[in-house]
């Protein structure tokens, strides 16, 4: 079946268990785009990226929502208590012309908030990437190479308990234990017990919690008591 007529068909014909994904080559870029649009903006289906002419649909697990979520409530936590200025991108359609489509879980303008503050639509041929992008649960090689087309210089990657941090080299991603965005902070290991505290606790008391400790703790040590 070609992507042309793929792309007229309900979206929901196509059978992707939960956690699984499609990989669709030799994929054009109008193609890709062609699909985007008869699917519209409104859409509850599986996610698509595009990479140099491979077309990936995703299908997330149930429970894929909350661990981003919650990851995204921990950021701008973060960021307020250094005082530092963000944007919340959630998962706005990035695309570099000819390269590259992706719909991150969730992503932030940190270093570059106030440059994209008050654009609705973004850009990549005259604005920056994301500074930090967010994944839960359902991620490949072709969402990596995905963010790398598009310059994104940190992505982490939440999977059953872990969180992966990579970080953008002239060589493509490589992993690290260090946040470039919170350099002095222990994210790797942190945000793991964070989102387990959350769903023990309630998202809203491990925040209060972490305001707290955030409030009182030295940068190197900010979950000591």
């Amino acid at each position: 079946m070609t992507l042309l007529n793929l792309a007229k068909l309900p979206i929901t014909t196509i059978d992707l268990s939960p956690g699984s994904h499609l990989l669709i080559n030799s994929v054009t870029w109008e193609q890709y785009e062609a699909l985007l649009a008869d699917l519209g903006d409104d859409r509850h289906i599986p996610r698509i990226n595009y990479c140099n002419g491979t077309l990936e649909i995703m299908s997330p697990l149930p429970t894929h929502e909350r661990p981003h979520r919650i990851i995204a409530h921990i950021v701008t936590t973060l960021l307020d208590a250094q005082e530092r200025p963000w944007e919340d991108f959630g998962s706005t359609t990035f695309k570099k012309s000819q390269q590259a489509g992706l719909e991150p879980d969730t992503c932030f303008y940190i270093q570059n908030a106030e440059q994209v503050r008050s654009l609705m639509r973004l850009d990549m041929a005259i604005n920056p990437p994301p500074d930090l992008a967010i994944e839960a649960d359902l991620t490949s090689k072709t969402t990596l190479n995905t963010y790398a087309a598009l310059q994104v210089p940190e992505v982490w990657i939440y999977d059953r308990g872990h969180l992966t941090l990579y970080l953008l080299q002239d060589d493509g991603y490589q992993t690290s234990t260090t946040s470039r965005v919170f350099p002095n902070l222990p994210i790797a290991t942190w945000i793991p017990q964070l989102i387990e505290e959350a769903l023990a606790t309630g998202t809203s008391t491990m925040l209060r919690n972490l305001r707290r400790q955030l409030s009182t703790a030295t940068p190197s040590n900010p979950t000591e008591h």
